[in-house]
């Protein structure tokens, strides 16, 4: 398929250069030095040589796949297939150059946008940059056209940046191009690996829908509030607590365990999965917290049926001794005005704002960030 150049630029006032990149990831890291591979006018250097945040394991069946290769046959099949979408991965780095660009190869059987959900955030990417005040802002989007897309934009030399990947489509290749006589530095792996990311693990609203553009999905936003990596295992109309992934979710080593499944799950299979799982993640993790999320109501309904099923286990478990859980309450998630999501359930970008407030509010101070 001939490769689309899809060009987005934007106007930014030139801001102080920070003296160091203060994004590391806890995902997979890599100790060399990058690649670059020159073109004619464009060093490119591959993502997979570079720090990438939202990668809980590392031996994956595919390099950005979101389950470990062990997972298969184990897992659910639609949540197998829902693994290999990119959502929540993103690069951070810094250049020297003014202007980069980006190439990224989705996955051929991919779908390029949904009916609720465009191409941008299903299929497309997004770049941020830290501000001279510490804020991560919004820089521009690729939009893509094809399975090979590339997209040119400005960035302001020095400063921190953060590529973030697909929502809902995989991809196979992501590359960062910088002219000629310039060039790029990932995160530290060496710090990377000390720092704890937030694990999330739940349904579409996590996975990403219905936000225009990755940096969008609530899980972003919040990573971006609390200055923390986010690992996100939402899997669309899929979370639903099994056993297996409790045993998933205690491999890996979090600063905060959030758990926000009750949308996938009837009453029924919240009142028996809920408390094994909880149980599980406590034996492997005895100090980490555990967040327990009730599902939010775009009439802003709270308790939910659920959610009071949900907080009767949270209520129970306490009683009994389990250390370190929290219960989060919908209200506030989509706001009071029914404006918050696209179609009834799914978060619009409003919506995700809305939801990002919450769960960061909730999560700071079991991150000792305060309220």
């Amino acid at each position: 398929m001939r490769i689309i150049q899809n060009r987005f630029q934007f106007l930014l006032a030139c801001l102080p250069v920070l003296a160091a990149l203060s994004v590391v990831s806890a995902a997979e890291t890599k100790p060399q030095e990058p690649k670059a591979k020159p073109d004619d006018a464009t060093v490119w250097y591959d993502c997979k040589d570079l720090v990438v945040e939202g990668k809980g394991w590392t031996d994956t069946k595919s390099f950005y796949d979101r389950l470990p290769a062990q997972a298969e046959g184990k897992v659910t099949p639609s949540v197998w297939s829902l693994s290999h979408h990119s959502a929540g991965m993103c690069v951070p780095f810094t250049t020297d150059a003014t202007s980069i660009q980006v190439r990224w190869s989705l996955l051929p059987s991919g779908n390029m946008s949904m009916p609720h959900m465009p191409a941008t955030g299903v299929s497309g990417v997004d770049v941020y940059t830290k501000d001279s005040s510490g804020r991560w802002c919004f820089v521009a989007n690729g939009r893509p056209a094809g399975v090979t897309n590339t997209a040119r934009c400005a960035v302001p030399a020095g400063q921190p940046c953060l590529l973030y990947l697909p929502l809902y489509n995989g991809v196979t290749s992501v590359e960062i191009g910088v002219p000629k006589g310039h060039t790029l530095s990932g995160a530290d792996p060496a710090s990377s690996k000390r720092r704890k990311p937030i694990v999330i693990y739940g349904t579409s609203i996590t996975h990403g829908g219905c936000a225009s553009r990755p940096g969008l999905a609530f899980p972003a936003i919040m990573g971006r509030k609390l200055d923390m990596p986010v690992i996100n295992l939402g899997f669309s109309g899929s979370g639903r607590m099994e056993p297996i992934m409790a045993e998933l979710l205690a491999e890996l080593d979090p600063s905060v365990y959030v758990l926000d499944c009750l949308w996938n799950m009837s009453p029924d299979l919240v009142a028996t999965r809920i408390e094994p799982f909880v149980k599980t993640l406590r034996a492997a993790r005895p100090d980490t917290p555990i967040l327990l999320a009730e599902d939010c109501s775009v009439r802003n309904v709270c308790p939910t049926e659920k959610g009071t099923i949900l907080r009767k286990i949270y209520e129970k478990l306490t009683a009994e001794g389990v250390k370190n859980l929290h219960f989060l309450p919908s209200e506030g998630m989509l706001g009071d005005d029914t404006e918050g999501t696209v179609d009834g359930c799914h978060p619009n970008d409003l919506g995700m704002m809305r939801q990002a407030e919450v769960f960061a509010k909730a999560v700071a101070p079991l991150l000792g960030k305060g309220k």
